[in-house]
């Protein structure tokens, strides 16, 4: 070996010994830095432990969990856990909990605009056509105008997983004309109460665990609650065997994530970020999953449990576009209501034709290949 090749080997060994105890003295010098507790939120549902919702709210809190790196802890609760189903708003409010999950038809008693946020009158659009009016056509500021600024709530909130139109509901008999709706004592929530009460029906709202045990109790007479998923989970097909498929009194529901507005303010932009945006994530979750479990469900309705499958009839649907035009124009007298009406009547008139325009006749195909089945 070379005389320089030694004296860059003991300059290399000397430079390492160097720098070893520089980054020595500079470990003690440095103070002591302690992992960040994760912050943690208590989020009670609207749903049972049991429900598919539930479920869907634990999707959220998973993706939640996993963006945030561990910083973000959500404590998932059901319906009843610290408040009842339907004052969940209300505690997000006061700060009795953090954040739930749960639909704007459940506080519609404060302002009927509410059901505007899920389930209002049909002016063609499915229910994603009408999440997509949130985030393009203005909903999530009216959204924010009504919760915050006209109810003055100390909350934020956001909205995702656009629900496919829910059943008519559970009957004894089953539906073949409006006129047998007339009369019958019938559960549901938001403006829907005002449309069947409009049709003839004695309208209970109720939440979704009391509403087989008020139809064994005879308090009720038939019910909708929201997909086949968790109509058989309630028990619906112990109560009542004719389940008729397809209604315009709730076609374009969405799930709502409320936080307490100081609590969500005061954590870093990057953690409320992952909240909002975890509710975009958890739309495509959801959807996926209820494609899968809800017509699965059907299936086991129709053949382990010998339920009556049946699409509600054209006269019944047109009887409801009627009674929604019945039950408008008072309510429109509300300036705020005529608006977010206006907007999304508006929205509906563009996407719709675009979407009625381009889509190919999707039952064609299916019977094509399944000519049996329909």
């Amino acid at each position: 070996m070379t005389e320089a090749a030694i004296s860059r080997r003991r300059f290399l060994r000397a430079s390492t010994m160097a720098g070893a105890a520089v980054a020595t003295v500079g470990t003690l010098a440095a103070p002591a830095v302690l992992a960040q507790a994760p912050k943690l939120l208590r989020m009670q549902t609207s749903w049972p432990e049991s429900d598919v919702f539930q479920d869907m709210a634990r999707q959220y809190v998973e993706r939640v969990h996993a963006m945030s790196g561990g910083r973000l802890k959500i404590d998932l609760l059901p319906a009843g856990a610290v408040v009842g189903a339907f004052q969940v708003q209300d505690a997000c409010h006061d700060g009795t909990i953090d954040a739930t999950h749960t639909v704007p038809v459940y506080w519609y008693g404060k302002n009927k605009a509410a059901s505007l946020f899920g389930t209002g009158p049909v002016f063609g659009a499915d229910a994603n056509q009408m999440i997509a009016w949130l985030y393009h056509g203005g909903g999530q500021e009216f959204y924010r105008e009504l919760t915050q600024d006209i109810l003055g709530l100390n909350i934020v909130g956001f909205l995702s997983f656009g629900m496919p139109a829910q059943p008519l509901g559970w009957f004894k008999s089953e539906i073949t004309d409006a006129s047998q709706l007339s009369g019958l004592k019938y559960r549901t929530v938001g403006l829907a109460a005002d449309l069947f009460q409009s049709m003839g029906c004695s309208v209970a709202q109720l939440p979704g665990g009391e509403i087989v045990p008020a139809m064994e109790r005879g308090v009720i007479d038939g019910f909708e609650f929201n997909n086949p998923t968790s109509d058989m989970r309630f028990g619906s097909q112990d109560v009542a065997k004719n389940y008729m498929l397809a209604s315009y009194h709730q076609a374009s529901e969405s799930f709502e994530y409320i936080f307490n507005r100081d609590t969500f303010e005061d954590l870093d932009p990057d953690l409320q970020a992952i909240l909002q945006y975890g509710v975009e994530a958890a739309h495509l979750a959801n959807y996926s999953l209820a494609m899968h479990q809800y017509s699965e469900d059907l299936e086991k309705l129709s053949s382990e449990h010998g339920v009556n499958v049946k699409r509600t009839p054209d006269s019944v649907l047109q009887a409801q576009l009627d009674a929604w035009d019945k039950i408008l124009p008072p309510l429109m007298e509300d300036a705020y209501f005529a608006k977010v009406v206006d907007s999304q009547k508006a929205w509906c008139e563009r996407v719709v034709y675009y979407t009625l325009q381009n889509s190919p006749d999707y039952k064609l195909a299916y019977q094509h290949y399944f000519p049996d089945k329909i």
